[in-house]
């Protein structure tokens, strides 16, 4: 049995030095417990014995060293557990808590029989009972109390008798008192030396305090237990302390639950302790009861519970009254703290006033020190917790008793807590104090000049109550009234002479008020002096001094920088004209009245060129306290953001300096490191001079290169001012812009001529021994990538900047196209090989050196990185298949041309990753599957695999997830890529799966196929493994999509897209998404919500093309359905034309039809970019009436959404176009009419050419013409013209129509619908209007648009539609023709116009009938032959003029053979015209002779009489 309770102490102790540190890290604690976590409860259950009986038998066997081991070992399962409670909450179940409960209310029994085993076995056994106790304590804190409510009494025993001392004869007190106490009170309490940089020293110099006296011995689960935020690091107190500790926070955790009762009984029992103790022991007693009523009165006001009824609070009250009286000023204030926070508790305004009553009284009475000292201070507390309402009518007399007593120079101590009294109740009754503050300030005035300075606490509590005065002030103090002048130049004038005090703290106070009148009145703090003097204090011994100075700096930095910054270099100036060694700005020359500037370390201030910014960096390295070095990185953050951009080489010297340091400790220089390169010698010799004095005995002195924080800090900087050049101007990133304004101004600084700087310091920072130093450096290294990766280099065409500075870090550096050498592009290509190599390996050597989730990590991040590379380079080649093939430059001057030679080929980086696509491919879709699993809600947890996925284990399933989150869209984009390439033709063979896999994946991908781990996986048929592949990526896509995390990456957005429209290219993926038609509707409904809360118009492009392959799918599978009824040769058949949704009725079902959802989603983009095509949106009175100009991106935007919807009908039965084509074509209408908009250079803009291509697809729509649908199809076909010809109507409010645009449409409709038009008189002379409107216009590029369109509605084949058009045009078009002669073109559009009028007036000609010719002729050839030029006017025309000329005589030519008959009738019917034209046709024969005689003649090659087999010529 003896060797059963040592194995089992063995046990449980590895228990509490391994599993403690697992549960407790965040990453993989509860991942990890949760799938042990039952055989752990089973431990903890069999470690205490489970009843009385077997309690009672323990007892009576076993020696002291069994019971040692039986002791410690229920001490490390108690640890254990209090590790669990506190760091997985999660797994903290009402079944967990409740087997929990059984081992703790075990330990509870067992601790009341230990004094029996320790009388019977030895002295030496309190020490494991007592760490049994303390974990004990710790646990039962961190669970709920109500889940040990019924062990209460037992508990409370243990508790009270811990801190009374019942059973210790040792005066041990407990270290809570000062946390607890108000950290205002330091000043009272002398806790300002814990605020100091030898605190550890001090400590153990303070009474009754067991500070500093921390070891390792003393409890060894510190060794992986986290020490809380703030605390020193020396380690765990002393058992006997810890103890205490422990009881006095669980009796603060218990009190409030207790009954009142048992309230009364204990406080009872507390001044009946008191009472029994004397002298030291007393002291002891009543420290450690105090702080425990503290803790539990702090326990009642954060669980809003009251102290208990009369005789409750009279007890409470006789015990802390009792001790406003005592000599300890510990005690005296921890009974302040205690009255305040029994009045914030009790909260009725009787039993307030009763205190306050009892304080005036015994303050008016009462002439000793310890009795005035007390009760002033319970006055402030009260104030300080029941606030300025609360204890507003006791304010007038406080104030009046407390201004009296600080009048009192007999007693230094009485003025110091009257006037810390005073400050408390300044602070909390703030406006309320207003009528208040003139005599304060006059009183604080006077005793600053009155008191001795030696008398240093009571200048500090004067200092505190003049900011409490500012701070009341407030932003009054800007005013100019004589009042507020008043006020503020006393204010200022306290400022001055707490400066000017000795002591570090009291001029830590001045800062502070300085701080605050900064804060409320700006314009009257002189910065010149203030700065100054906060440079001066920067390298004070006194870390309160160097953190006022700092916090002060970290405001005015806020909205003076430049400012701030002139005047520390203007102080440097100064110094350095005086004293040639150094700036030695050292003003704290110790005095006699100093008793704490005696070890002042740092005798002045450093600066030089590098300024305040470099001083503030030296510190980074010197300082240890986490607030000053928090506020010197927001100082300086605030300098940079404010100064960066107009002084970049300053900043990218003070980063490169500290970047650049040498960790070498014998070089002289601290911030300039040792290089090896010898054109770095210059920036060696520069950074000497970087945080030292200029003194030649300073340069003598070693000095520290910066810490790796300080440096991470810097690199980080380094990236902020990228981000800050990014946002000011695009010439940080234009090498061309920034040169030319480089010319212009010299001044001017540009970050992009930094650029072998910025890849120095990002170079230096990433190859550095430190893991965060070289995280941020890649971190800066990949910003530098992408912001200059398009950046062209001008001295080289068709190279980039980046060029000259490759390096092999990153897969971002091949994804950003800088790489033109293949050998270059080798080098990372072999490093990723590598890495691929290492994620194949699986349960390898390397993957030991980590843990499970950085194994995760590294292969998914290599899985990403090659994701990446292969996006990239399938997009490069399809761009180089896009692009029109280049033919090399052969000449020899073109040889020297740059970028012809070394040109990287388009199929170059393909080529490396092709080889590693069968592995790559496989190990994508691992991944994929597995985040698709992790993915899955909480209520499908049982769905994944017990023994994790391919690169997770079930321990790390939680971190997992945020790897996988970080890396799986560009996953899913090369994925879907390696589809599209492949056809869905590629099939996993079992043997090359299971070879290219690690053991880790084949147990996932067995387990996915729902397979035993170890039998031979089923090899599906190819149709089911791309079924499957397609639910894969669908399925991770659409779950995404539904719902984006607002902090998700808009990278991940479009990569998804990305992939959704690669994917859909593939036949294979179309017939899928087809043929499953909810499907299709499903992930319309998803991008519809994803357009509801991303506005990126990039992100609403790329929906807009995965709608549009959505559509197009269902176009081809419905045409092949219709084609395969034709192809049926049965007599019944059905009409392959009623195919489509709506069926025979028409209707379309929401949630059902995909024609809904695409027009949902459709109409919403139409109307986020159109407003008003909404009348919702145009109706509401926030509406703003004015039209914007569509962007360039919605531009497109709009055009593809209107090329979808006139797509959507062929998706439709007859009826179902019925139903959605009102829409459709008011849709489409209306866009032509917003956007149809006359531009200067008559481009026509992408919606109205889409809008003219749907009118074009929707009217030529085969399916829509049946015999039940045609009355309708002419309805809408009219009604939509129609439209058309109302808005085309001009407006004094509408900008200038587009007439072109609107003529096109009008010619589609006659054109493509003449049958539904033909016979609608009103329709007809509409439209001959528009085009009479045309005919008329000014604009000659109207006029040659509308004679083309009147020529394709002239050849109608439908005479009945085209007849009345000739008639009604045509002599308006003869008249405008006609009137050339006197009014010839000037331009080539003007010419081009009257061409295109004379191709109508042909065509005419050739449609008319053989009997009309003649007199069709006689129209045209007189107009044409008015055209033609003389002799003497054609030598002086102009070009445009001779042109004519020249068209007009060749289509006479041309007309003469083709009706040879009735143009001689026309030309011998008019003498002159036939005169005019023959001397036309001889003056061309002429110039062309005589062009031809210029010409020189043909030289004649004689061939040589020996031909050569091969020609090299």
């Amino acid at each position: 049995m003896v060797c059963a309770l040592q194995e089992l102490g063995s046990l449980v102790q590895s228990l509490n030095a391994t599993a403690s540190p697992l549960i407790q890290e965040p990453s993989i604690g509860p991942s990890v417990v949760r799938y042990h976590l039952p055989k752990m409860l089973l431990l903890w259950r069999n470690v205490f014995p489970r009843s009385l009986k077997e309690l009672e038998a323990e007892k009576a066997r076993g020696d002291s060293f069994t019971w040692q081991v039986t002791l410690e070992g229920r001490a490390g399962a108690l640890c254990a557990m209090r590790s669990f409670v506190a760091h997985c909450p999660e797994l903290l179940t009402e079944d967990v808590i409740r087997k929990l409960m059984t081992p703790i209310e075990c330990a509870m029994t067992m601790m009341s029989h230990i004094p029996s085993v320790i009388k019977s076995h030895g002295a030496h056994l309190k020490a494991s009972a007592a760490m049994v106790r303390l974990r004990l304590y710790d646990i039962l804190a961190l669970l709920p109390p109500k889940t040990y409510e019924g062990s209460f009494n037992a508990l409370l025993r243990e508790l009270v008798a811990e801190f009374t001392l019942t059973d210790n004869s040792a005066n041990t007190t407990t270290s809570l008192l000062r946390s607890l106490c108000h950290y205002d009170d330091s000043v009272l309490l002398g806790s300002w030396l814990q605020e100091t940089d030898h605190k550890s020293i001090e400590d153990q110099l303070q009474p009754n305090s067991a500070s500093g006296s921390g070891a390792l011995e003393h409890d060894p689960s510190s060794i992986y237990l986290r020490i809380p935020a703030g605390e020193a690091v020396p380690g765990p107190l002393p058992l006997g302390v810890s103890v205490i500790d422990a009881s006095v926070a669980l009796f603060g955790v218990v009190f409030p639950h207790v009954s009142y009762k048992h309230r009364l009984q204990m406080l009872d029992h507390f001044a009946e302790c008191v009472k029994q103790a004397k002298g030291v022991r007393q002291q002891a007693v009543q420290l450690n009861i105090f702080t425990a009523v503290l803790s539990a009165l702090k326990g009642l006001a954060e669980n809003k519970s009251t102290l208990g009824p009369e005789e409750v609070r009279k007890s409470a009250l006789t015990l802390v009254m009792g001790a406003l009286d005592n000599p300890n000023p510990i005690l005296r204030c921890a009974a302040g703290e205690a009255l305040g926070r029994m009045a914030q508790v009790v909260g009725e305004a009787t039993f307030i006033a009763r205190m306050a009553q009892y304080s005036f009284d015994k303050l008016k009475s009462a002439r000793d020190v310890v009795s005035r000292t007390g009760h002033s201070l319970a006055l402030g507390c009260l104030h300080r917790y029941v606030g300025g309402i609360g204890s507003g009518q006791h304010l007038k007399t406080s104030v009046s008793i407390l201004l009296a007593l600080a009048q009192d120079g007999t007693s230094p101590e009485v003025q110091t807590w009257s006037l810390h009294s005073l400050a408390l109740i300044v602070d909390s009754s703030g406006p309320m104090y207003r009528g208040y503050v003139e005599p304060t300030l006059s009183l604080v005035l006077t005793l600053l000049l009155t008191v001795p300075p030696s008398h240093t606490e009571v200048h500090q509590c004067l200092g505190r109550c003049l900011g409490a005065i500012i701070t009341t002030v407030g932003p009054e103090l800007q005013g100019n009234g004589a009042t507020i002048s008043t006020i503020r130049s006393s204010c200022l004038v306290g400022c001055a002479i707490t400066q000017d005090h000795s002591d570090s703290l009291v001029q830590a106070a001045a800062i502070s008020c300085l701080q605050q009148l900064h804060m409320f009145a700006p314009r009257h703090v002189n910065l010149s002096s203030l700065v100054p003097s906060l440079c001066v204090h920067l390298c004070s011994s006194h870390l309160l001094l160097r953190r006022a100075a700092v916090a002060c700096l970290r405001q005015l930095a806020q909205r003076e920088a430049a400012e701030v910054c002139e005047y520390a270099m203007s102080l440097a100036k100064n110094t350095g004209d005086k004293e040639n060694s150094g700036i030695n700005l050292n003003t704290f020359a110790p005095g006699a009245g100093s008793r704490r500037d005696g070890h002042s370390r740092h005798q002045g201030v450093n600066i030089t060129e590098t300024g305040l910014e470099g001083v503030l960096f030296g510190m980074l390295d010197r300082e240890t306290d986490r607030k000053l070095c928090s506020d010197i990185h927001d100082t300086l953050g605030h300098m940079l953001s404010s100064l960066a951009v107009e002084n970049l080489s300053h900043w990218l010297m003070l980063c490169k300096d500290v970047l650049a340091a040498s960790s070498d400790m014998s070089t002289a220089a601290p911030l300039g490191g040792g290089k090896d390169e010898e054109s770095e010698k210059k920036d060696e010799m520069d950074d000497d001079t970087m945080f030292t004095t200029l003194g030649e005995e300073d340069k003598t002195k070693p000095s520290v290169a910066p810490r790796w924080a300080t440096r991470v800090f810097a690199a980080d900087c380094l990236c902020r001012v990228i981000m800050l050049c990014e946002n000011a101007n695009k010439a940080h990133f234009d090498l061309a812009l920034a040169r030319s304004a480089r010319l212009k101004n010299p001044k001017n600084d540009f970050l992009v001529l930094h650029l072998s700087d910025l890849i120095r310091m990002a170079f230096m920072a990433a190859t550095d021994h430190s893991n965060q130093l070289r995280m941020a450096g890649l971190q800066a290294l990949e910003d530098i990538i992408k912001k200059f990766a398009s950046v062209p280099e001008p001295e080289f065409p068709g190279h980039v900047i980046l060029e000259q500075y490759q390096a092999n870090v990153c897969s971002a550096w091949i994804g950003s196209g800088v790489v033109s050498d293949l050998n270059d592009l080798r080098r990372v290509h072999n490093l990723l090989v590598s890495s691929l190599d290492k994620v194949q390996a699986g349960k390898g050597s390397s993957s030991q050196l980590y843990r499970e989730s950085a194994t995760t990590m590294e292969k998914l991040a290599v899985l990403k990185a090659w994701a990446e590379v292969y996006v990239v380079a399938m997009k490069i080649k399809k761009e180089a298949e896009t692009k029109p093939k280049r033919v090399l430059k052969s000449t020899e001057e073109d040889e020297d041309d740059f970028g012809t030679v070394d040109e990287l080929p388009p199929d170059s980086l393909i080529t490396l990753v092709q080889p590693e696509l069968p592995s790559l491919s496989r190990l994508w879709l691992a991944a994929l599957k597995d985040y698709a699993l992790l993915t899955l809600p909480a209520e499908f947890a049982t769905q994944l695999p017990p023994d994790g996925g391919a690169f997770y284990t079930p321990e790390t399933i939680d971190t997992a997830r945020l790897h996988y989150r970080n890396s799986w869209a560009p996953i899913l984009h090369a994925v879907a890529l390696w589809l599209n390439s492949t056809g869905f033709n590629a099939s996993e063979s079992t043997e090359e799966t299971a070879a290219a896999m690690p053991n880790s994946q084949k147990r996932a991908t067995s387990i996915m196929l729902n397979q035993t781990p170890g039998t031979p996986p089923t090899t599906k048929s190819l149709p089911e493994l791309n079924k499957d592949r397609m639910h894969l990526i669908l399925g991770v896509s659409i779950q995404f999509l539904c719902s984006p995390r607002p902090e998700e990456p808009v990278e991940h957005v479009t990569s998804c897209l990305q992939a959704l429209h690669t994917l859909l290219d593939s036949p294979c993926a179309r017939i899928h998404i087809a043929e499953d038609q909810l499907l299709g509707v499903e992930l319309l409904s998803v991008l519809h919500r994803l357009l509801l809360t991303w506005d990126p118009t990039s992100v609403q492009l790329l929906v807009t093309g995965v709608v549009q392959q959505i559509v197009r799918a269902a176009q081809d599978y419905l045409q092949e359905k219709r084609n395969a009824l034709n192809e049926d040769d049965t007599e019944e058949k059905e009409n392959p034309l009623a195919l489509g949704e709506g069926g025979e009725s028409g209707g379309l079902v929401p949630g059902k039809s995909l024609v809904f959802a695409a027009m949902e989603l459709l109409m919403f983009i139409l109307v986020r970019h159109m407003p008003h095509l909404s009348s919702k949106v145009s109706d509401s009175p926030s509406h703003i009436a004015a039209k914007s100009h569509l962007s360039e991106e919605s531009a497109r935007l709009v055009a593809s959404t209107v090329t979808i919807l006139s797509d959507l009908p062929s998706l439709c039965s007859p009826a179902g176009c019925m139903t959605v084509l009102p829409t459709i074509l008011f849709l489409i209408t209306r866009v032509l009419k917003e956007t149809a908009v006359k531009s200067a250079d008559n481009q026509v803009p992408p919606p109205v050419s889409a809008a003219l291509q749907g009118i074009k697809t929707i009217v030529t729509l085969p399916t829509v013409k049946t015999d039940e649908t045609q009355n309708q199809w002419a309805t809408l076909i009219r009604s939509t013209l129609a439209s058309i010809l109302e808005y085309s109507q001009p407006e004094a409010s509408k900008p200038v129509l587009d007439e072109v645009s609107v003529l096109t449409a009008i010619a589609l409709f006659l054109w493509s619908a003449s049958t539904e038009i033909i016979g609608v008189q009103s329709l007809q002379n509409g439209c001959i209007n528009r085009f009479k409107n045309a005919l008329n216009c000014s604009d000659p590029w109207v006029q040659a648009k509308c004679y083309q369109l009147l020529l394709s509605v002239f050849q109608h084949t439908n005479r009945a539609l085209s007849t009345p058009y000739i008639h009604s045009l045509a002599p308006i078009m003869v008249e405008k023709l006609k009137a050339v002669e006197r009014n010839r073109p000037t331009n080539n559009l003007e010419l081009l116009a009257v061409q295109e009028g004379i191709k109508v007036l042909e065509t005419l000609v050739a449609l008319g009938e053989e009997q009309n010719r003649v007199q069709l002729l006689a129209l045209l050839v007189p107009t044409l032959i008015s055209y033609l030029l003389n002799e003497n006017a054609f030598a002086s025309a102009s070009t445009v003029s001779k042109d004519l000329h020249e068209f007009a005589l060749q289509n006479l030519m041309h007309i003469g053979p083709l009706y040879p008959h009735a143009f001689k009738t026309v030309m011998g019917a008019a003498p002159e015209l036939k005169t005019r034209l023959e001397t036309a046709v001889r003056a061309s024969q002429a110039s062309k002779a005589k062009a031809a005689a210029r010409q020189p003649p043909p030289t004649v090659h004689s061939t040589p009489t020996i031909k050569l087999k091969t020609s090299f010529f």
